[in-house]
């Protein structure tokens, strides 16, 4: 045998390599959450905007498509990407609040971004946030806040990749939200309603005047469905700076859907042209929409919405469209699907999805809620889906107590539909027994909260993205 050189061979320096690296990742990660938590809001753009001055501005080195909307921007924001890249351009992805790697949020070509580059790209813009922290603390405001900081990272990532394009999902309303110091040459506005009051405000007017700052002059505004106020003040917007409105029910929409297996098959008219036979691997009408208002964006941004797409793009980039924790199947025998519905309209939208595209013989509910939602309201919403109901908490600190949850429960579905249990794996494991009861093809749905539907997928061993 050769005597040993006493150095590292190319494997174990690659191992001590990538073990500093996730290190280092952690570290990073660490000192983005002590800052203030991306649910409290500091309304200004003054510090986003100073950071990206001294930065160079690297959110103007690419074209922006910006999405807002009260349900559906992460769902759609995946679309919009995913028929980017499959029309051959490179794309950069934004999206909140990831379900279990902080890295999910800031996807280049479809893939959450490497641990090098996402703590090169903080590195880079660190000294600079740093800069503006003490400007802002001296002059007695806040330091920049967990989602500033992301959103700092994520621009000057994609401006460092480079890519042709970003699709960027506001974190919280729209004129104030950090990711609008970018101006999208495409504005996306999916159904709003009500979520947040306490940042956007008490009506559906209100958070329709907030989201609407993303409209920029001479942008192309998609706009989904919406009540007919949020649809009067989107256009007032429109008008008011000069954009392009295309609105769904008129300038395009949803011609036909129908169930397949593993999602649906739908077909859409377009801005410029009618897609037919789509297959969308996502269950739900809200899916469809959200599909049509997709392609309606990628219409505007690639031809400004006067020349269709192939259809065999678009074709193949629906087939492989994929939203983790949006009524997802996450395991067979019994059949376990999560939801990251957290808002009365979410619980809407997903009663509607279970009795459209679902025939269990009976549904469990595993329900884990955050304290400053409306439990109330989305419990009743799903009381006609769901048989029965365990109650429980996520890890949150921000999670509504189980006991204070079952009170509510019960006094919607009587206590002999509704179950207690304090944890989590232990709220899974008690439904999912339910759910097998009398030998029926019973299911299990996990929802209440984006937490519970990352926890549940964790648990269960589910981790792609």
């Amino acid at each position: 045998m050769a005597p040993s050189s006493g150095r590292p061979d190319a494997a174990q320096q690659h191992a001590a390599e990538q073990l500093e690296l996730r290190k280092r990742m952690r570290e990073v990660e660490q000192e983005i959450l002590a800052r203030t938590p991306e649910h409290d809001l500091e309304p200004s753009l003054d510090r986003i905007a100073a950071v990206m001055e001294l930065l160079g501005d690297p959110q103007k080195a690419f074209p922006v498509i910006h999405v807002t909307g009260t349900n559906g921007k992460t769902s759609t924001t995946r679309m919009i990407e995913r028929l980017l890249r499959e029309a051959g351009l490179s794309t950069g992805r934004f999206t909140s609040p990831h379900l279990h790697d902080i890295r999910e949020r800031i996807a280049l070509n479809g893939k959450p971004i490497p641990p090098e580059k996402f703590i090169a790209a903080y590195e880079d813009v660190l000294p600079y946030v740093e800069m503006v922290d003490t400007k802002s603390v001296d002059e007695g405001g806040p330091r920049m806040t967990y989602f500033e900081v992301v959103v700092a990272v994520a621009y000057a990532a994609f401006a460092d990749a480079p890519v042709d394009v970003a699709v960027v999902e506001v974190g919280m309303g729209g004129s104030w939200d950090a990711t609008n110091v970018a101006d999208g040459t495409v504005a996306v506005v999916t159904p709003i309603a009500l979520d947040h009051e306490r940042f956007l405000g008490s009506s559906v007017e209100d958070i329709a005047t907030e989201k609407a700052g993303i409209i920029k002059e001479g942008a192309i505004a998609v706009i989904g469905v919406q009540e007919p106020e949020v649809t009067e003040i989107l256009l007032e917007r429109a008008a008011e700076v000069g954009a392009t409105p295309a609105v769904e029910g008129s300038a395009f929409g949803v011609l036909a859907r129908d169930l397949a297996v593993g999602g649906q098959q739908v077909s859409v008219r377009g801005l410029s042209g009618d897609y037919n036979d789509l297959f969308l691997p996502l269950h739900g009408a809200h899916q469809g929409h959200n599909a049509a208002i997709a392609l309606a964006a990628v219409e505007a941004f690639i031809g400004g919405g006067e020349q269709p797409l192939d259809i065999d793009v678009v074709r193949a980039g629906f087939a492989e469209v994929s939203s983790p924790g949006r009524l997802e199947i996450v395991r067979r025998s019994p059949t376990v699907l999560v939801d990251a519905a957290h808002n009365p309209a979410g619980a809407e939208a997903l009663r509607a999805a279970l009795e459209d595209s679902f025939n269990f013989a009976r549904i469990i509910g595993v329900i884990a809620v955050l304290a400053d939602k409306d439990a109330t309201q989305m419990l009743e919403i799903l009381e006609p889906v769901l048989d029965e109901v365990v109650v429980t908490r996520t890890t949150s600190p921000r999670a509504m107590s189980p006991r204070a949850l079952g009170d509510l429960a019960t006094e919607i579905y009587g206590e002999n539909r509704v179950t207690v249990v304090d944890s989590l794996p232990e709220a899974l494991d008690r439904a999912a027994g339910l759910a097998d009861e009398g030998g029926v093809a019973g299911g299990v749905l996990a929802t209440g909260s984006i937490t519970t539907a990352a926890e549940v997928r964790l648990l269960l061993g589910v981790t792609e993205v």
